[in-house]
């Protein structure tokens, strides 16, 4: 599965448009992460457990998005967007793009 931000594959044709695909994932934090994470904040430097959480929770997002476009037999996702948000300390990761069969 080809799967690009961009709304063409290079050296590519589209064949079909199949439509809109999308794919979530909403995950909780650790009320411990939270705790180190907010004095990471006043110090400084990364929460390499924020940025873990993220990572797996973006992963999921396009495995759904992916699973959607197999279902529906596109062999490419265009136009792929990523958005991330936070509410009441959860992580909320949403994907959307549009499923084609490429050539």
């Amino acid at each position: 599965m080809i799967i690009t931000t961009t709304s063409t594959i290079q050296n590519s044709s589209n064949i079909k448009y199949l439509g809109l695909v999308t794919g979530e994932a909403i995950l909780g934090a650790n009320i411990f992460r939270d705790l180190f994470a907010g004095v990471r904040d006043i110090v400084g430097g990364r929460s390499a457990s924020y940025e873990n959480e993220l990572a797996k929770a973006r992963e999921i997002a396009i495995g759904e998005m992916t699973a959607s476009a197999e279902a529906m037999g596109a062999n490419a996702i265009i136009g792929v967007d990523i958005d991330f948000e936070t509410i009441n300390n959860m992580l909320i990761v949403a994907v959307t793009g549009t499923a084609i069969i490429a050539k």
